[in-house]
């Protein structure tokens, strides 16, 4: 159970680029990061293209003024000159700029923690994985859902047989936000949809990701051979993007799995779901109840585990943070995949390899297999929904 204390030497002198004020996701980032206040310290931000209004948000998050800077490249300027300079930088900014933001921290000699989806293509990735390797750096991204505790029951379920033979892998995300034009839309709805600025996919960049990601981790023996991919723009002004999408893959063991994203599924509040199903049993859990996983054996009453219980894996207990008696919810999450990060960073400065070749936290690895799969999701939706050879 995780209870707090410091699992690495001092907190990391951190730092954010975005995620200022009028942005949707800071506020996640800074509360996985301070939570435990033991692995980060945050003394620094470069928050908003309208510098004033983000020095104004800065100063009133308790940063001294003076480390509050205009933009990505004035702090790592600042920050470099300075003996108790920043030594971990999140970017949460918008998509096409996370290549460029990532590859100027690192050249810095600054581990970067970015938002998903990581960059445009796999060869970005590629590059920015040999730049981290050169420089001794780390790369988180964060894929805040996955430190859930009972995401990590099932992995461990999966990884002992309980299930059986994976043979059926069901993946939704959906919400309605975005089921009316964009006429007077916000610039985070905005950005997201113009190919400039959000890459060659909106939802499934978006939120697929997330899905794939979290499946990823329950069923990491499993590999796709191919897939095929029907998107649509319901709203036209959103095309060639997409606000809907259905994948199918075939997996290399035999089994199948069906993937369905979308924002125009109105009235729906936002909710994700997960099922794998084995030839014993089925497990399923959802954002929505994610104290709860349903665990269905064939032939036997359906279950509902809990999380906490000590009837669970210690994959699983070991993750926890409230208690089977308490709720946790996604701010727990997001703090177990900052943890995670940071003790990756500790054990890279130290020079412990072998605590990196166990350790788990979404890293450079992670985001290029999410790159990867929209890019093929886009090769076959452009080839007309036809199946492709995963590549």
């Amino acid at each position: 159970m995780i209870n707090g204390e410091r699992t690495i030497s001092r907190p990391l002198r951190w730092g954010m680029v975005g995620g200022g004020r009028t942005g949707q996701v800071g506020y996640k980032h800074r509360t996985g990061a301070l939570r435990d206040n033991t692995a980060y310290k945050m003394v620094c931000g470069a928050f908003d293209l309208d510098f004033e209004r983000g020095k104004d948000f800065g100063v009133k998050l308790g940063l001294d003024a003076e480390r509050l800077y205009p933009d990505y490249k004035g702090l790592i300027a600042a920050e470099a000159k300075r003996e108790d300079g920043v030594e971990a930088v999140t970017v949460a900014t918008p998509n096409f700029t996370h290549f460029e933001i990532t590859k100027a921290c690192l050249e810095a000699g600054l581990h970067v923690i970015c938002e998903k989806p990581l960059f445009f293509t796999v060869a970005e990735c590629e590059e920015v994985a040999a730049l981290a390797e050169k420089k001794g750096l780390i790369v988180g991204v964060t894929y805040g859902f996955t430190g859930h505790p009972l995401v990590h029951q099932m992995a461990a379920m999966v990884a002992k047989g309980v299930l059986g033979e994976i043979r059926i892998v069901d993946l939704q995300y959906s919400h309605g936000f975005n089921a009316g034009d964009d006429v007077g839309a916000p610039e985070a709805v905005k950005w997201r949809t113009n190919p400039a600025t959000a890459g060659a996919t909106f939802v499934l960049g978006d939120i697929g990701t997330h899905l794939y990601y979290l499946s990823e981790i329950v069923l990491p023996h499993l590999k796709i051979e191919k897939l095929l991919c029907d998107r649509k723009a319901f709203i036209p002004s959103r095309a060639p993007l997409e606000d809907h999408a259905t994948v199918l893959m075939h997996y290399d063991n035999g089994a199948r799995g069906r993937l369905w994203v979308s924002s125009v599924d109105a009235g729906n509040m936002g909710s994700q779901r997960y099922r794998f199903v084995g030839s014993k049993a089925s497990v399923e859990w959802s954002d929505s109840h994610p104290d709860q996983l349903l665990y269905d054996v064939q032939g036997e009453p359906n279950s509902i585990l809990h999380h906490g219980m000590p009837y669970l894996e210690e994959e699983s207990l070991a993750f926890d943070r409230m208690g089977a008696l308490h709720t946790e919810g996604l701010g727990d999450s997001w703090s177990n995949i900052y943890l995670w990060i940071a003790q990756a960073i500790d054990a890279k400065r130290r020079g412990n390899d072998a605590f990196l070749k166990t350790h788990h936290y979404p890293g450079i690895k992670a985001g290029t297999e999410g790159v990867r799969w929209l890019e093929n999701c886009v090769r076959s939706a452009d080839a007309g929904s036809a199946w492709v050879d995963f590549q």
